[in-house]
C-alpha cells in the first residue's frame, strides 16, 4: 500500500509549544492505555475453561498462542495502523471519520462505490462507539478483580468499586486531555516499565519461550490445530484492542509522537509481558487463571493491583477521547446533530471535550458493569466491534492508497490481501461468539449507524424543505424595494444567521413581512464548515453587496474548519470597514436566529419510524446562540415549522 508521507501538517504545527518529549509523554497517557492494559486479561481469556469453545492447555498451545499474539500485534498494530493507516490523515486528524472525508474527496468520480465505502466508514465509526462503552467496563473490572488473588472474599466488592472508579473517571473529563495526559503520562511510563520487568522475570525462569517469536509456531498451531487456534483468536484479538484509538487520537498528539511512543516503549513492553506470562504458564499451568498478577512476587502484589487499577482508568481514557473525536467529526460532516464541543487546550486544537457524549458513555459503561459483573463475561462481547472496525479501516485505506497516492494496484493487492485476510479471520471467529455476548457491540453499532444515516438523510430533506420556505435570497432582496414606502429602517446593525448561501433567512423574511421593519445595516451571515481542521483568518471571510451597495445590506460568508468553534461577534470585528463603508458597528448589533420546529409530514421522504428518530435526534442539538457565541441579551429567535 501507499508509503507516501501525508501531505498535511504534522504535530510539529499542532503542538510545537509543548515540545516533542512532552507530546510523547502526553500520548503515552492518553493513547496507549487501552492496548497497554490488554496483558492483564488476554492470555487468561484464551485458556478460560468457561469459554464456550475452550482451548486445551499444553506446551504446544502456549507456544502457539504466544506466537499468534506477537504476530497479530505486529501485523495489525505495527504494520496496518502505525506504518500504513496513520499516514492517511485529514489535515492532521485521524480516525475512521477522517477516512470517510478522504474517501469522498478522492473517490468523487466513483459514484456508487464511494457511497458504499463511505457507509462502511460510518458503520466503523458506529462500532467504535460500542468499543468506547465496553473498554472502560472490561478494563477497570479486570484490574479490580486482581484483589481476588489476595483474598477470594473480596469478590463482592469488585462491581461497586469499579462503578465508583468509572464515575470519577468521567467526572474529570471536562479538565481536558491536556491536563489528564500530563498526569497520566508519567504513570503509564511506570506501567510499561513494570510490564517489561514482569516479562523479563518470567522469561528468565523459562527462556525457551523466546522461540515463540518465530512465526513457525503461530503458523504451525494454525495449521495443525486450526479448530483450536481459530477459537483462540477470539481472545487473542484482545491484544489489539486500542489500535483504532491510536488512529482516532492522532489529532490530539500527532502521528510522530504516537509512532515514537509505540516503537520506543509500548511495543517492547507488551511483547516482553506476553512472553513472560507464557514462560510462567510453561513452568506452572495452575497460574493460567491470572498469569499477569502471578508474575509478580507476593510482596509486590498489592502495589501491582493499585498500579493496574490506575492503568485501566487510563486505558478507558484512550477510547473516551477517541469517541469525542469521532463524534465531533461526525457532527461537522453531517452525520450527527450539532453537539456542544469544548476545546480544552490553547496550544493543541485537537484536544476536546463533548459533554453529551461523555454522559452518554458513562451511563452505558455503568450499565454494562452491573449487567455483566465480570471481565470474563464481557470478553466474549469485546472482539466484534474491534475486528469489524479494523477490517473497515484497512479496506478504506487500501482504496485511498490506490486513489489518492496512485499506488500501483498490484502493490495494493500484494500488501492488502494478506492484511484483509487476517482481519476477516478475526471477524469470522467473533461471529461464533454472537450468542455469547458479541451481539452487544454489534447491536450498539447498528443502532448508532442507523441514527447517523437517518440524521444525514433527514438533514438533507429538512434543508431542502427549509430552502423552499425561505425562497431565493436575491429575489427577496429585490422585492425589498417594493416595501420601501412602508418599510421602516431602524438604527443599528442586524445580523441574520443563515444556513444557505442562496436562500433568504426566515427570521429576516418574518421581520419584514410581519413587522415592516429592517435595520439600517443588515448582515446576512452564512457559516460554512470546510473539511479541514482550521482556516486562516485571512481566508475566513468573503463579503458580497448582493448588487445593492447603497442599501446597507451585505452577505458575509464565513468559513471555519471542522475543529474550530464559530464565534460570530469576533467575525464582525474582523470585517474590513472599507468593505462595509464603515456602516457595521460591531458594538451595536442585534442577532437574529431562525428556529425551525420539525414536524412529521405525510410525504414519503423517509419511513415513518425514521422521521420520528430524526425529529427526536434534533433535540440533542446544542443551542445555536451558545454555539455561535452570541450574547443572549442581543439575540432574537424567530420560529417557523417545516415538515419532513
Amino acid at each position: 500500500m501507499a508509503v507516501a508521507v501525508a501531505d498535511t501538517k504534522d504535530e510539529a504545527a499542532n503542538g510545537h509549544s509543548e515540545g516533542r518529549t512532552a507530546l510523547i509523554i502526553g500520548a503515552l497517557g492518553v493513547v496507549f492505555g487501552d492496548i497497554g492494559t490488554s496483558p492483564i486479561y488476554t492470555i487468561s481469556t484464551v485458556f478460560n475453561p468457561d469459554d464456550p469453545h475452550p482451548v486445551p492447555l499444553n506446551h504446544e498451545a502456549v507456544y502457539g498462542v504466544v506466537s499468534l499474539l506477537f504476530w497479530s500485534v505486529m501485523a495489525i498494530v505495527t504494520l496496518t495502523y502505525v506504518t500504513l493507516v496513520m499516514r492517511a490523515d485529514n489535515h492532521g486528524e485521524g480516525g475512521v471519520m477522517a477516512l470517510i472525508t478522504l474517501v469522498k474527496k478522492w473517490g468523487a468520480r466513483s459514484g456508487g462505490k464511494t457511497r458504499v465505502l463511505a457507509a462502511m466508514g460510518v458503520f466503523g465509526a458506529a462500532l467504535f462507539f460500542g468499543d468506547s462503552m465496553i473498554t472502560p467496563a472490561i478494563s477497570v473490572l479486570s484490574a479490580v478483580e486482581g484483589v481476588k488473588t489476595l483474598d477470594p472474599g473480596f469478590a463482592d466488592w469488585v462491581v461497586p468499586v469499579t462503578a465508583v472508579i468509572i464515575v470519577a473517571l468521567f467526572m474529570v473529563q471536562k479538565k481536558g486531555t491536556d491536563t489528564v495526559g500530563k498526569f497520566f503520562g508519567p504513570v503509564m511510563i511506570v506501567w510499561f516499565l513494570t510490564l517489561a520487568a514482569l516479562g523479563i522475570k518470567g522469561i528468565m525462569g523459562h527462556p525457551v519461550i523466546l522461540k515463540a517469536l518465530s512465526p513457525t509456531y503461530a503458523l504451525g498451531y494454525l495449521g495443525n490445530h486450526f479448530h483450536l487456534a481459530f477459537f483462540a483468536l477470539a481472545a487473542i484479538v484482545l491484544s489489539v484492542t486500542g489500535a483504532e484509538a491510536l488512529y482516532a487520537d492522532m489529532g490530539h498528539f500527532g502521528r510522530r509522537a504516537i509512532t515514537f511512543g509505540w516503537l520506543g516503549l509500548v511495543l517492547p513492553s507488551l511483547v516482553l509481558c506476553y512472553l513472560g506470562q507464557g514462560a510462567l504458564i510453561l513452568g506452572d499451568q495452575s497460574t493460567v487463571s491470572a498469569p499477569f498478577f502471578l508474575l509478580s512476587p507476593d510482596w509486590a502484589r498489592i502495589p501491582l493491583i493499585l498500579l493496574t487499577v490506575v492503568a485501566t482508568i487510563i486505558a478507558s481514557q484512550a477510547v473516551i477521547t477517541g469517541a469525542y473525536s469521532v463524534a465531533s467529526q461526525a457532527a461537522q460532516l453531517g452525520y450527527l446533530p450539532r453537539l456542544r464541543i469544548v476545546y480544552t487546550s490553547e496550544s493543541t486544537m485537537g484536544q476536546i471535550y463533548v459533554p453529551w457524549i461523555n454522559w452518554m458513555l458513562m451511563v452505558s459503561v455503568l450499565t454494562l458493569v452491573f449487567a455483566f459483573r465480570s471481565s470474563a463475561a464481557l470478553a466474549f462481547a469485546y472482539g466484534m466491534a474491534v475486528t469489524a472496525t479494523i477490517l473497515i479501516t484497512t479496506a478504506l485505506f487500501g482504496f485511498l492508497a490506490y486513489k489518492r497516492w496512485k499506488t500501483p494496484l498490484w502493490l495494493v493487492l500484494l500488501v492488502g490481501i494478506p492484511l484483509l485476510s487476517i482481519d476477516v479471520l478475526f471477524v469470522a471467529v467473533n461471529v461464533t461468539k454472537l450468542v455469547h455476548g458479541a451481539w452487544l457491540p454489534l447491536l450498539i453499532g447498528i443502532t448508532a449507524f442507523t441514527i447517523m444515516q437517518t440524521w444525514q438523510k433527514g438533514r438533507i430533506i429538512a434543508t431542502a424543505a427549509r430552502e423552499a420556505e425561505e425562497g431565493p435570497l436575491q429575489q427577496f432582496i429585490d422585492e425589498l424595494h417594493t416595501w420601501t414606502p412602508s418599510l421602516t429602517r431602524t438604527p443599528g446593525t442586524a445580523v441574520y444567521l443563515n444556513r444557505g448561501l442562496e436562500s433568504a433567512p426566515i427570521a429576516m423574511r418574518e421581520t419584514v413581512e410581519h413587522f415592516h421593519v429592517l435595520h439600517e445595516q443588515v448582515v446576512i451571515m452564512t457559516i460554512l464548515t470546510e473539511s479541514v481542521p482550521s482556516i486562516r483568518d485571512s481566508e475566513r471571510l468573503s463579503v458580497d453587496s448582493l448588487g445593492f451597495e447603497n442599501d446597507g445590506i451585505i452577505r458575509v460568508t464565513v468559513r471555519y474548519g471542522y475543529m474550530e468553534n464559530p464565534n460570530v461577534p469576533r467575525v464582525l470585528r474582523m470585517l474590513d470597514p472599507a468593505l462595509t463603508e464603515g456602516r457595521v458597528a460591531a458594538d451595536d448589533v442585534s442577532y437574529f436566529l431562525s428556529k425551525i420546529e420539525l414536524k412529521k409530514g405525510d410525504q414519503p421522504t423517509m419511513a415513518a419510524w425514521r422521521k420520528r428518530l430524526f425529529i427526536a435526534s434534533a433535540h440533542v442539538s446544542s443551542d445555536a446562540a451558545d454555539y455561535f457565541r452570541l450574547p443572549r441579551s442581543h439575540t432574537v429567535t424567530i420560529g417557523s415549522q417545516i415538515e419532513v
